[in-house]
């Protein structure tokens, strides 16, 4: 009798790259039921365990061949390995479930494919599928029918597909299987290598969100205690009372509403009246009633993730640290050509299996429309979440058709409840004559329009055309004052003239993180103290950041951003409203607003001819966006998504390449720089050098990161100012400043180069 040949997934080394024995490797049997049991336990969430597991132990299928085997001894080249389990999905199964299964299986290294057609570097699922075996790949030797057993018949995906777009159901589902598939690969051949490394995984161990959830009740309830017992002599004193009563009211109110069915829900509610902690109570309570697993929370802006992820830490106590996750990494393995490269980028990158995840709105909704593996990963642990989306006013106009249809979708399919949040709702409900908009959409807040009555504190008005000489008079006469304006070289160039006044500040996205956290600290403490306080700032300042000025001038935007300007000025109440201005004006010629911008401000303008008298009112908020969704109309979804998901639905040859390609919420490609701003950067980029796995790396290193144009990169690195980081390991992935002689103290990032600058004014 002739020994069974075994077959393995992963061969083994020493310290200094030597096999080991086979008895330390891992067969390809063991690998394919593991991640078939893991793929299944992450697709139960929604209903497609059955499938999940088949495409987990059909993922890998090619290694049962001859060529691999000699590849994992180092015999051979590239062997692909991945499309022979597509094709048996698809001889089995057929072209409806067999070639979702194909698609992930197909890409689970190479990522999604488009179905037919061209791809970009990448070849499409039917050219894949044309490939024969003992030809173009390597034969399968029959052993694998007797480790894996193959059901005939799998029962279709449990979708409700939506009645205008009934095969986004399927696109969407693919990559929430792909998911499952590619996490579960990741998880089993890590746990393979720390074992035999005598490694602990650094995963799980969570708390549980009913213990956040109490450490949340307790931290809310010492603050009401605090305010009951403040005193209330002054007349600043009485109007911070009356405001904290209100916020526990309306918080109060949300929490009641968590019994309710999951869906869709909004939490319109303005400016400091506690938005984000009543967002939280209610979904916290929420998955609590619906036995939901955790916690998303979705913010507009990278600026102000640290600062909510901190408060969130905060009301959660001793649990905090290890419960939030805080994840806006622009690490990307995408151009990486190393495979030994790109897993060890992967093994590291975020799966989102914490209870509490604060992440942006371009991290969120650009994973849903992904097609690597990397930004893919996480998406079926948003299965089963309350995800909360933060100023859900500001999601980017061109895309905003998509979006909402993967909103729907979560909710439809995937047992999410999405509440969004916003002191200006956005007319997108079907209710308010929003083409194919949402329906059955519950609002959590008390009586909005008489919450927005109560928590007036400011007067808006529109001061005609503003040269930099008035700003500058008028920087000169208020002590106290914000100026925002539309893009990073105004700001710059306003500071430099208004530098020589006392307690002048500009802040810019240019800044990392932690530097300007450390000058809002320095902000808020001045105004605090009364100590003159001018800051000059993009929009960065607007969403969520929480400072008070008696005074906020903004340049000509959208009404959304006008009433995220007037959340800065006396954000706490102190001052009667009509002492409390902010002053709506145009920019001279030579700042004037991108044409985006231009078309929003002309519709502000339109608006504030009606609502003169309260251009912040819950009516005149929506009849701004009423008129400028009109306005827009076939714009909500300029680069086509939802058309090209509905051409190719029928045959399900989903273009899911060029679909990642063409939804970028972000345009100009953006890179991450490390700014060695600190000692404990410059221990980090020290560890970073040496590493062999990123691990935490990454999400300690994100405060210390500035996001570029690629261009300004490349020029940056051209002229020897920045240079890449452990190459060896991570290709040119991780690129660090040398030294901080082009970072400034008031300006971060700044060089004289005139093609840096060049790409920098692209910017707004």
């Amino acid at each position: 009798m002739f020994a069974k040949l075994s077959y393995y997934a992963h061969s083994a080394q020493d310290e200094l790259g030597n096999l080991l024995p086979y008895e330390h490797w891992q067969t390809l049997q063991s690998h394919a039921s593991n991640v078939g049991n893991l793929a299944a336990a992450f697709a139960q969430n929604f209903g497609a365990d059955e499938i999940a597991r088949y495409t987990g132990q059909l993922h890998d299928l090619g290694k049962y061949s001859l060529p691999f085997q000699k590849r994992l001894k180092g015999e051979a080249k590239s062997v692909d390995h991945a499309t022979a389990g597509a094709k048996i999905a698809v001889e089995r199964w057929g072209n409806v479930i067999g070639k979702l299964i194909a698609f992930c299986i197909a890409g689970h290294h190479t990522g999604l494919a488009n179905g037919c057609g061209e791809g970009n570097n990448r070849s499409t699922l039917k050219q894949r599928l044309a490939l024969q075996f003992g030809e173009d790949i390597p034969a399968l030797d029959n052993l694998w029918q007797q480790e894996i057993k193959l059901p005939q018949n799998l029962s279709a995906p449990p979708l409700k597909a939506d009645a205008h777009h009934p095969f986004f159901s399927y696109a969407f589902f693919t990559r929430m299987l792909y998911s499952c598939l590619v996490d579960a690969d990741y998880l089993d051949t890590e746990a393979f290598y720390l074992k035999l490394e005598n490694k602990a995984a650094e995963r799980g161990g969570y708390p549980k969100l009913n213990a956040l959830q109490h450490n949340f009740n307790q931290f809310i309830n010492a603050f009401r205690r605090r305010i009951a017992e403040a005193p209330e002599q002054t007349e600043a004193e009485k109007r911070n009372a009356a405001l904290n009563r209100l916020r526990s009211e309306i918080l109060d109110h949300a929490v009641e509403q968590a019994t309710q069915a999951q869906g869709l829900f909004t939490l319109t509610v303005p400016t400091g009246g506690g938005k984000t902690f009543t967002s939280m109570a209610f979904a916290l309570e929420h998955a609590k009633q619906h036995d939901m697993r955790r916690v998303i929370y979705v913010i507009p802006f990278t600026s102000i993730i640290e600062q909510n992820a901190a408060e969130f830490r905060k009301a959660f106590g001793e649990l905090g640290e290890q419960a939030v996750l805080e994840h806006h990494s622009t690490f990307d393995d995408g151009e990486l050509q190393d495979d030994a490269t790109k897993d060890k980028l992967r093994l590291a990158s975020e799966n989102w299996d914490a209870p509490i995840v604060v992440t942006t709105a371009v991290q969120f909704f650009e994973s849903l429309f992904a097609d690597r593996s990397s930004r893919c990963r996480k998406l079926h642990n948003i299965a089963g979440s309350v995800i909360i989306l933060d100023e859900a006013q500001m999601l980017p106009l061109n895309l905003l058709l998509p979006i909402m249809q993967a909103i729907k979708e979560l909710a439809q399919n995937y047992h999410c409840s999405v509440v969004m949040c916003t002191a200006t709702q956005p007319a997108v409900q079907a209710e308010n004559g929003f083409y194919r908009g949402f329906e059955n959409v519950r609002e959590i807040a008390p009586k909005p329009t008489a919450l927005f009555d109560k928590l007036r504190r400011t007067t808006v008005q529109h001061i005609g055309t503003q040269t930099d000489t008035d700003l500058l008079a008028k920087l000169a006469e208020h002590p106290q004052m914000l100026v925002i304006v539309n893009n990073r070289r105004h700001a710059r160039s306003l500071y430099d003239q208004a530098k020589h006044l006392d307690g002048t500040f500009h802040l810019t996205t240019l800044m990392c993180a932690k530097h300007r956290s450390q000058k809002l600290d320095e902000i808020r403490g001045r105004l605090k103290n009364d100590e003159p306080c001018r800051v000059i700032a993009t929009s960065l300042i607007e969403a969520g950041v929480d400072v008070d000025f008696p005074l906020v001038m903004r340049a000509e935007a959208g009404l959304d951003s006008v009433a995220q300007a007037a959340g800065r000025c006396n954000r706490e109440g102190k001052r009667p409203s009509e002492n409390s201005f902010v002053w709506i004006f145009a920019p001279e010629e030579q700042w004037k607003a991108p044409p985006e911008l231009a078309t929003q401000a002309a519709v502000m303008r339109l608006i504030a001819d009606s609502f003169s008298d309260d251009l912040l009112s819950t009516q005149a908020v929506a009849a701004y966006f009423a008129e400028f969704y009109q306005l827009k109309g076939s714009e909500l979804d300029n680069k086509k998504i939802l058309k090209m998901h509905n051409d190719t639905g029928q045959s399900l040859d989903f273009p899911f390449q060029t679909i990642a390609d063409k939804f970028r919420m972000i345009e100009s490609h953006m890179q991450p720089l490390i700014i060695p701003f600190d000692v404990e950067a410059e221990n980090l980029i020290n560890s970073l050098r040496y590493a062999d796995h990123i691990g935490g790396l990454l999400r300690k290193l994100q405060p210390y990161t500035v996001q570029i144009p690629e261009k300004a990169l490349a020029a940056l690195y051209k002229a020897g100012r920045i240079e890449p980081i452990n190459e060896k390991n991570f290709g040119k992935q991780f690129y660090t400043l040398i030294g901080l002689d082009l970072y400034d103290d008031v300006a971060g990032l700044s060089w004289e180069d005139t093609n840096f600058i060049k790409e920098e004014n692209l910017i707004f």
